[in-house]
């Protein structure tokens, strides 16, 4: 069987540059071994002036060129891209095709499985306790729940910006093995930490950057514990529907509504690729369940990255990044900052998602697609992602950099 556990870590992985420029380029020390130098904390945005071409029947052209370009090099099956920018015009064209089998065509209408994106809604929902003054962000996690490696000194902050040194329970070997072996699997929370919590510490609190959805599980938890109610109904009720979006959700179980495509993955236990559309998302939970479309990802790129649901001095908090060893790239809590880019990505079995806004232009680019297979070690998203910025926004190119090779170990 192939290893699979560092394609399920990225799964949920972070950056458009995610699985590869936030876990594949940061190794984890072991915990008592020296600690890395002090992280930069800056906005790592460029100072371009954030130029947004005007999107002409041309640049138009030139933005499906290279669309169909990286289709056809990374074997992409269908992809829906969204540009917008205020006076420069809009681009929203669907390419390829929905269903391998049928030939039934992508369309910009689709609801899709988001991945971590969902990240950034459980994150948002934390910060709205924070703004209301019922937990604090550097309140233990031992404070809220028992039973977690270095506990009383993780703090709520730490792990929303992937600094806790707690292990990332996909890429636990015993992890892998029960999720390729039966993908419909519900795992609990609980389940889920318990794959992380048998493995030691890799490092102690704030001394690096290392992405780990154990991070986003344990503030699920916490932000049930706080409200007395269950996360799915927090997010839809405190975040999703202020922010009127009304094709976004947190399932409770296997449901994909239509219309949406087929996914097309690699990772399963035979490594063949096989559809993987309604395989159960709970191992991702509060990291990575979410289903959404294209124009509430357009919404909540611009919600996430303006702050409209915080207050402003939470909102700065969380724009504050801390550098994840590559220039022009940094973490803040549950989002990045990736040249200029604010916003995250996502990506599970099947699907990847990529949702930033880039505020001196006021732009918003969204990528959908229906295949989370790797290309030369690469993420399929990040790839479109940096040949259309290369043509919009040429100063701001996203990621700005070729993304390494993950590690397997």
């Amino acid at each position: 069987m192939k290893t699979t556990h560092t394609r399920l870590r990225r799964a949920c992985a972070a950056t458009a540059a995610a699985g590869l420029l936030l876990t594949g380029a940061v190794t984890a020390t072991a915990y008592g071994a020296p600690a890395p130098g002090p992280s930069v904390s800056a906005a790592p945005s460029p100072d371009t002036g954030g130029e947004f071409k005007q999107i002409t029947p041309a640049v138009a052209l030139q933005l499906d060129a290279a669309v169909r370009q990286v289709m056809r090099e990374a074997g992409v099956p269908g992809v829906i891209v969204g540009l917008w920018a205020p006076g420069k015009g809009s681009y929203v064209k669907a390419f390829g095709v929905a269903d391998k089998a049928t030939g039934a065509p992508m369309r910009t209408d689709f609801n899709t499985r988001i991945g971590s994106q969902t990240k950034t809604f459980t994150v948002t929902a934390l910060l709205q306790l924070v703004d209301q003054g019922k937990v604090g962000l550097d309140d233990p996690i031992g404070d809220y729940i028992s039973g977690v490696p270095n506990g009383d000194r993780i703090t709520l902050r730490e792990l929303a910006g992937m600094r806790s040194g707690l292990f990332n329970y996909s890429e636990d070997p015993a992890f892998d093995k029960a999720f390729t072996t039966d993908p419909d699997r519900r795992f609990t929370p609980q389940e889920l930490l318990g794959y992380s919590f048998k493995h030691p510490v890799q490092f102690a609190p704030n001394a690096q950057f290392q992405y780990s959805n154990t991070n986003l599980v344990l503030l699920g938890l916490v932000i049930e514990k706080v409200t007395g109610r269950p996360l799915a109904e927090v997010i839809d009720k405190d975040v999703v529907e202020p922010a009127g979006l009304n094709r976004t959700f947190f399932p409770t179980g296997a449901e994909f509504p239509r219309p949406h495509a087929q996914g097309y993955t690699d990772q399963t236990a035979s490594g063949k690729v096989e559809v993987s559309t309604d395989w159960d998302p709970s191992w991702a939970w509060a990291a990575g369940a979410m289903i959404s479309d294209l124009q509430n990802l357009r919404s909540w790129a611009r919600t996430l990255a303006t702050g409209t649901l915080l207050t402003p001095a939470t909102q700065a908090q969380r724009l504050k990044t801390t550098s994840v060893g590559i220039p022009g790239a940094g973490y803040g809590l549950g989002l990045f900052d990736v040249q200029g880019w604010i916003g995250h990505n996502g990506s599970l079995p099947g699907y990847e998602s990529l949702g930033v806004y880039l505020p001196q232009a006021q732009a918003t680019m969204v990528v959908i697609l229906n295949t989370d297979i790797l290309h030369d070690g690469q993420e399929p998203s990040t790839l479109f992602g940096e040949a259309i910025t290369s043509i919009v926004t040429p100063g701001n190119v996203y990621p700005g950099h070729k993304p390494s090779e993950p590690k397997t170990g």
